[in-house]
């Protein structure tokens, strides 16, 4: 008998099996010891490591033939990322978990959710000059948002054959916000700017009716404007709608616990299925992964450039802590904490909690916006 019959997942190991295997203990390693968002990296590494071993049950073995064995990665993939079903219920989840009110209490913090979006267009740019179809920048741009599921969604409509490398560097980079951000607001800010003060409007109350019809108001007007956004943005938006109306408190928790852990786990292992040595181990992979970096820094650049435009024109009462304007991109909470960790560690007495997180919100807003805008002019230009 040949080693190749008795030990087949050993014979057949290549080394951009290995990589991958590699890739997957980092990410378990960046989930356990630095708790990097291991709700999703733990699941996308564990995944990354079942799906390099040769002939691995977890996908589809012998497609198209009578011995045909079909792999439950394959199943989710299909039933929930293909179907879009996964990210829209992430979606619902992340709107239960969001809180408008500090939005109301400084609107003018919403514009951040527009100026961190710039590298999307940017990095839509860069792709088509390197020889990426516009379809295929699209999706590449929108990585620059952080976010997973709108990233999912647009690239499963324009480029469903780059959804694999899209999505893994969407959730990889939200999930290293923590590394990536920083430098890149100490780059272009001052110790005195990182540490400027923000008051926050405790005292100005946001009615309950006003909380109440803000996702319905805006989920009709996205809808009037831009209908490709409504699946995005309306989940978002129903997602906070079951937290504000105050009669399904239990549907709210369960939403924003039950439901946001267990999808996203299934996210991340169902990820992990595209995440094989033989399609990710190439060179138009890693050219995705470095625009996807470039987008990410450049929407954070363009936040923080922003802010301090702003402050040019607003007294010195209302001026705006430069650091608040990293938080206008799509990484819900963790681009909030990070800036508010920031803040304390310049001046333990300076917190920018409230402002980072409306700022976030007003990201997490935009970045769908913009992705139902791209699913709505682009196939306009194709």
């Amino acid at each position: 008998m040949k080693f190749a019959d008795l030990m087949p997942a050993i014979a057949f190991m290549t080394w951009q099996n290995l990589v991958m295997i590699a890739v997957g203990l980092i990410l378990i390693i960046l989930a356990i010891k630095k708790q990097y968002e291991p709700t999703l990296l733990l699941p996308m590494g564990f995944g990354a490591i079942l799906v390099n071993i040769p002939f691995t049950a977890a996908l589809t073995q012998g497609a198209g033939t009578a011995n045909e064995v079909i792999g439950a990665l394959d199943v989710f993939f299909k039933a929930g990322i293909v179907t879009e079903v996964f990210p829209l219920l992430i979606f619902v989840a992340i709107g239960a978990m969001i809180d408008f009110s500090p939005l109301f209490q400084r609107p003018s913090l919403l514009m951040f959710g527009a100026a961190a979006q710039f590298g999307i267009f940017f990095t839509m740019v860069l792709a088509c000059a390197v020889g990426f179809n516009l379809s295929e920048a699209a999706s590449i741009g929108i990585i620059g948002a952080a976010d997973g599921p709108t990233s999912i969604i647009v690239s499963a409509q324009l480029a469903p054959q780059l959804l694999g490398p899209i999505s893994v560097c969407a959730y990889s980079y939200m999930a290293l916000v923590p590394i990536i951000q920083p430098p890149v607001i100490r780059l272009l800010t001052s110790k005195k700017e990182r540490q400027m003060h923000m008051k926050v409007e405790a005292n100005k109350k946001v009615s309950r009716a006003t909380l109440i019809i803000f996702p319905i108001a805006i989920t009709i007007l996205a809808g009037l404007i831009a209908p490709s956004s409504l699946a995005l943005l309306g989940f978002l938006m129903f997602g906070n709608l079951i937290r504000e109306c105050g009669v399904l408190n239990s549907l709210s928790k369960t939403a924003q616990n039950e439901l946001a852990n267990l999808v996203t786990i299934l996210l991340g292992i169902t990820i992990a299925s595209t995440m094989t040595g033989e399609r990710f181990v190439r060179v138009d992979t890693l050219i995705i992964m470095g625009l996807g970096i470039f987008a990410f820094v450049f929407d954070t650049a363009g936040g923080v450039l922003f802010a301090k435009l702003m402050n040019m024109f607003l007294p010195a009462s209302k001026k705006i802590n430069p650091m608040i304007g990293a938080c206008g991109i799509s990484a819900f909470p963790m681009s909030a904490r990070v800036v508010h960790g920031m803040g304390l560690k310049e001046d333990p007495t300076n917190y920018l909690l409230m402002p980072a997180v409306s700022a976030n919100v007003a990201g997490q807003i935009g970045s769908v916006i913009v992705g139902g805008l791209i699913l709505m002019l682009v196939p306009l230009f194709i």
